[in-house]
């Protein structure tokens, strides 16, 4: 009997359970078993059962239904087979679906050394009866029917044994065969790889694909457009070799994405252009529909060799585009048209620089317009034309002469090779405007001309296309005070001139606005003659002086000198204000100049003539400090006259630089010095103490000087005296000359260092 035929014929787990053998064989009973049937010859030693028994369960032999006492504990075999083994016999029979729990023997059954194998025979109804008894039923062990060595199932001969194995074996070759069949056809299916699969069946949900696997694949419905028909082949993408389903997941779309960024890498590596269309506008640029729905991105500067103004007009056209950049993490993918246009062009623009150089004359297209300039399109090449390449007039913007895509015939200016920069020129080509302009132009004349700029010392007009005058703030009125030439005149405005001078070395024009009115200065002299006095306005101050209006549009300057005779002013604000009323005296008027000189201070008469009595030098005065300086005090005397202290004539000192007085304050002073032609009269707080001391030490000195002129007068009349007697001297006469001769020096030294 085969190793399956047995373990058919084992009953299960379950039905062992429901039953509990009354009796076992013994071991003579087993043996003579064994003699009675043949040895299998397809088992082998390890499929034999060990010489054993099964032992009843403790389990079921109960106080109620006692073992068998035909049965001894001699007679008990050891127990079946180990744990392992029962553990696989029982994971064999659990994996035979085809064995019913009603066929199966009892759990184990002793078999002998010799190794014998039998097949249990068809069971008896009435053993199936007592054995699908209820367990639960006291009496249930006791009708049990255990192992009585009947012969159950099949017997096979040994003849018929050789002849069965044979046929097993070419079954299983044939098996084989029909297995690698199998397996050739069947794919090699990897996940996340495309493979080509045929449509085996359409629902509404999923499309069924044979791919060649061991399984199908289901793809979703809505991954298809249009008719889908059993049949058809596609390409699929494999997502997942067993989904949750335990089916094979395959995609259509996703196939379709990676052919799709394929070919973008393939064109991208190799440069093939390809044809897509413009769909929408974003910021910064459009997006092209360039395979099969994959989005591009078409930079606004890579659509055309010149600025595009009109986006829109390029929406839904169909162009051709290089693929200039992608990116795989994002595919993200960059095209270009103007590169297409470039190399369409490179040999054109090899052969104009080529031939390129300063002075030639060329024909282009003006492609955009800056503020700057103008860029001309030469047919492969740009150049510039500066905005002051444009005309020989002035030009504000490079609008006003050249619109866009205007054909245009330049002159080449420059050309740099190294940076590849061509400078070109449109007014070259036209001759210049001041060309024999004394012919057309000269001084006296009247001409018309708009104002294109305006400074802070004048305004600029064009009198012709190219040709510019200046008139300057002083030439646009006679009598107007103009801060700022805007208060007359505006841009734009067309003002009438008179042409002044022409320097055409400069190219220079001297134009005035003035002399088409009265010049209120004619005979100025003769209306204001030097000393006539008159009242003004103060119109202006500055630091020399005051300016004040005599009539409409006249003004005359009273400088800060002629404002006061005794005040020392620093700045003319001191005394006057703005629009003030001011009385002056006409001191000179140059009518050539239009200058005329006043005089504040001249309205009274000269005080200075009087203030040399009264402020004589050595006299003493008391003055109040109106002004503290560094250099020393400016105070104010009787008369409204101011006068200087010098700080080295002030009695107090300061560490501070300044003298230690206020304004306000009042000092006794002695005025030390008095210049009437410079009006300045300096005082001093020392010097009369220095006077005074002065007279002392003189009054000392004279009195010394008289006591030693007595002395002196003593001795020439004692030593007339002496002469006079006669006799030789005598040596205490010596010793009184000696004595006299002596005071007489210290008298004379004296008299020398006091002097």
């Amino acid at each position: 009997m085969s190793e399956e035929q047995l373990r058919a014929d084992t009953p299960s787990e379950e039905s062992h359970e429901n039953l509990v053998p009354t009796s076992v064989a013994s071991e003579n009973d087993a043996g003579e078993l064994a003699k009675d049937v043949p040895a299998d010859p397809l088992t082998s030693d390890s499929d034999q059962a060990p010489e054993t028994t099964i032992e009843p369960e403790a389990s079921e032999v109960s106080e109620d239904n006692p073992a068998d006492p035909s049965t001894s504990d001699s007679d008990q075999a050891p127990e079946a087979t180990t744990e392992q083994e029962a553990s696989e016999a029982t994971d064999e029979r659990a994996a035979d679906p085809s064995t019913s729990a009603s066929d199966h023997a009892p759990e184990a059954i002793s078999q002998p050394e010799t190794e014998a194998t039998t097949e249990p025979e068809a069971s008896d109804p009435e053993d199936e009866a007592q054995v699908s008894a209820d367990p639960k039923d006291p009496d249930h062990g006791a009708e049990r029917i255990g192992y009585t060595g009947d012969i159950l199932g099949e017997t096979v001969p040994l003849s018929e044994l050789d002849e069965r194995q044979e046929t097993s074996e070419a079954e299983q070759v044939r098996a084989e065969e029909l297995t690698q069949l199998i397996d050739a056809s069947l794919n090699e299916v990897v996940k996340d790889e495309i493979i080509t699969g045929q449509i085996i069946s359409v629902s509404d949900k999923d499309v069924v694909i044979d791919i060649g696997f061991k399984s199908d694949g289901i793809i979703p419905r809505n991954e298809f457009e249009g008719e889908v028909n059993p049949g058809d082949t596609l390409e699929v993408y494999v997502e997942r070799l067993e989904n949750y389903h335990g089916q094979l997941q395959l995609s259509k779309e996703r196939a379709e994405k990676v052919r799709r960024w394929e070919r973008i890498e393939r064109a991208f590596e190799n440069g093939t252009v390809l044809e897509g269309t413009i769909t929408r506008r974003i910021k910064g640029g459009m997006i092209v529909d360039l395979i099969d729905g994959l989005e591009a991105f078409l930079p606004g500067s890579q659509i055309d060799m010149r600025p595009v103004r009109d986006f829109d007009s390029y929406l839904d056209r169909k162009m051709e585009f290089k693929i200039v950049k992608i990116n795989s993490d994002n595919e993200n993918v960059v095209v270009s048209h103007k590169a297409l246009i470039e190399r369409d062009l490179a040999s054109q623009r090899e052969s104009i620089l080529s031939t390129m150089e300063a002075g030639q004359v060329l024909e282009g297209v003006a492609k955009n317009i800056t503020n700057f300039g103008v860029f001309v399109d030469l047919g492969g090449v740009d150049g510039l034309l500066h905005i002051t390449d444009l005309t020989w007039g002035r030009v504000s913007h490079p609008t006003e002469v050249v619109s866009l895509d205007e054909n245009l015939k330049v002159v080449v200016l420059d050309y740099d090779k190294d940076r590849q920069r061509i400078s070109l020129g449109l007014k070259q080509l036209q001759p210049h405007p001041w060309e024999n302009i004394e012919e057309r132009y000269k001084p006296g004349d009247v001409v018309e001309g708009k104002v294109v700029s305006i400074t802070d010392y004048g305004a600029f007009l064009e009198i012709e296309q190219g040709i510019e005058g200046l008139v300057h703030v002083s030439e646009m009125s006679w009598t107007g005070h103009i801060r700022h030439p805007s208060q007359h005149v505006s841009l734009g405005q067309v003002v009438k001139v008179s042409v002044l001078s022409i320097d055409h070395s400069t190219k220079k024009i001297s134009l005035g606005m003035k002399q088409f009115e009265t010049n209120p200065w004619e005979g100025i002299s003769m209306r204001y003659p030097p000393g006539t006095v008159l009242s003004g306005r103060v119109r202006n101050i500055t630091h020399f002086g005051v300016f004040v209006e005599i009539e409409p549009g006249i003004d005359g300057l009273v400088h800060v000198s002629d404002l006061s005779w005794t005040k020392m002013i620093r700045h003319p604000s001191e005394i006057v204000k703005k629009r003030q009323e001011l009385s002056v005296v006409v001191l000179d008027v140059d009518e050539k100049r239009q200058r005329i000189a006043l005089g504040h201070k001249q309205i009274e008469t000269n005080p200075w003539t009087n203030l040399a009595t009264v402020y004589e030098a050595g006299t003493d005065h008391q003055a109040k400090v109106v002004r503290v300086e560094r250099k020393g005090l400016t105070v104010e005397l009787p008369l409204e006259v101011e006068a200087f202290v010098p700080i080295r004539e002030l009695k107090n000192k300061s560490t501070t630089g300044f003298p230690p007085y206020q304004e306000g304050d009042e000092i006794d002073l002695r005025v030390i010095r008095l210049d009437a032609s410079q009006k300045e009269i300096v005082m001093s707080e020392t010097a009369k103490q220095r006077q005074e001391k002065a007279k002392i030490e003189q009054s000392e000195r004279e009195a010394k000087r008289a006591v030693r002129h007595e002395e002196e007068k003593a001795v020439r009349q004692h030593a007339k005296r002496e002469k006079a007697a006669s006799g030789p001297t005598t040596i205490g006469e010596l010793s009184g000359l000696e004595s006299l001769k002596k005071l007489n020096d210290e008298a004379a030294d004296t008299t020398t260092i006091e002097e």
